[in-house]
């Protein structure tokens, strides 16, 4: 499995990598499949937040399956733990899932990336760059293209990326969205061809939203 450690905000360390050489055997034993594990290592300067200054997201990629999670805390090590734990879980209900032929489940194509490092597509020195939030939606995306624009001298960022995903159902929308760790999943209704988002209500009790425009409802 290729294992790829990269930071945000912080350098990363010989010592890191190599505890997550040796902890990322938990995952080859649950997923022998597994192709490639990024690890995105994020260090927050706030001081205020120095209970969860370091976050630890984990994106695994299994054959078509794409597992991800997440923790923070002071240190590396403890967030590195905590996402093992919950990465580990969730690979474990997919295996379960496939071995699970009662329901006839098909393993969908996963939406999220999330975790991985995104592109960012820098104007050329001699160019103004354009800071406008209009400029982060209105350029042409290819597939697994994404864009980030920083909206003038505010902290605020907007980022733009096009997914490709068969349409699948809601029941296995959910089962993605507990996959990611995620409190909603956009996606597109094979039954009915619209773009829809599941997402989490209070407890077990999940939501559906589905778009449609005035001309194909009439």
């Amino acid at each position: 499995m290729e294992i790829v450690v990269t930071g945000r905000h912080t350098q990363i360390k010989q010592r890191f990598r190599d505890v997550v050489e040796s902890k990322m055997n938990r995952v080859t034993a649950i997923a022998p499949d597994a192709q490639r594990a990024q690890i995105v290592l994020t260090h927050e300067g706030n001081p205020r937040q120095a209970d969860t200054a370091k976050r630890v997201e984990i994106t695994v990629i299994a054959g078509r399956t794409v597992v991800r999670a997440e923790a923070s805390s002071a240190d590396e090590f403890s967030a590195l733990d905590m996402a093992l734990d919950k990465l580990t879980l969730r690979l474990r209900r997919t295996r379960d899932r496939r071995k699970d032929h009662r329901r006839g489940y098909e393993n969908p194509v996963p939406v999220d990336l999330g975790a991985i490092e995104p592109e960012t597509l820098e104007a050329e020195a001699d160019n103004e760059p354009d800071n406008s939030p209009a400029a982060a939606v209105s350029s042409e995306l290819g597939p697994g293209e994404s864009v980030e624009v920083q909206v003038g001298d505010t902290p605020i960022v907007i980022r733009r990326k096009l997914h490709i995903a068969d349409p699948m159902s809601i029941d296995e929308a959910l089962y993605e969205m507990e996959l990611i760790g995620h409190d909603f999943f956009l996606f597109v209704n094979k039954e009915t061809g619209r773009p829809s988002v599941v997402y989490r209500r209070h407890g077990w009790s999940y939501g559906v939203f589905e778009i449609d425009t005035p001309e194909n409802v009439n």
